[in-house]
């Protein structure tokens, strides 16, 4: 899966004229469907004389459900935000939304040009996108000596890992994040680098984006 990193306050953008009619791609990252709708209703605030303001978004739970929402606003149905959520599956996003502005410019394009100017604006929105893949992971606590902090960031960059949370006390506590993939070599070469002392401890699975 992928995903798109933009955030809704600086969201991916571009636009084309088709007959007449300009139509604006925006596409931003949500982390939930009620935040895709916020976004929607933004961009509507944006382009307060636009005639349609078509979205489509992907969101998955953490329970690994996908949930898909949509809208035409109007379009004939089926026009608009269907081939936006078909960019969308066909482009293995999902934590996303994606809105197609049109300003109707007095020619009608009939279902068939809608469904291909619609399936553009969120292509060309994608395409401006910066896109990330998901890759699943784990988390782990690890508690290190201040004298071992430096070998084991060594480590942990070896692995593909990234160090998302720390404490600094009397000792070190970092929890960090490793692909799946690379589990097993990070605990097997965490107990062989401080010969058993130091033991990570796994907390649990999460998703991590990976920018392409």
């Amino acid at each position: 899966m992928r995903t798109i990193l933009n955030t809704a306050d600086a969201p991916a953008h571009d636009s084309f004229v088709e007959k007449k009619s300009e139509f604006i791609g925006d596409a931003c990252h949500v982390d939930a469907l009620a935040d895709a709708l916020t976004f929607v209703e933004s961009i509507r605030e944006a382009h307060p004389k636009a005639r349609h303001v078509a979205y489509a978004a992907i969101v998955t739970d953490d329970s690994g459900r996908v949930m898909e929402r949509m809208s035409d606003d109007g379009e004939p149905s089926g026009t608009a935000g269907k081939p936006i959520l078909d960019v969308l599956r066909a482009n293995d996003l999902t934590d996303c939304v994606v809105a197609v502005t049109r300003y109707f410019g007095g020619i009608l394009l009939g279902s068939g040009g809608l469904t291909r100017a619609y399936s553009t604006g969120a292509s060309i929105a994608v395409k401006a996108a910066r896109l990330a893949r998901i890759v699943p992971c784990r988390q782990f606590r690890v508690r290190l000596d201040y004298a071992q902090l430096g070998q084991f960031q060594q480590l942990l960059a070896h692995c593909e890992g990234e160090q998302t949370d720390a404490q600094f006390t009397d000792r070190v506590e970092i929890v960090a994040t490793i692909p799946q993939s690379n589990c097993e070599t990070f605990e097997n070469r965490v107990r062989e680098a401080f010969n058993a002392g130091v033991v990570p401890e796994p907390l649990g699975q999460v998703a991590r984006p990976v920018p392409e």
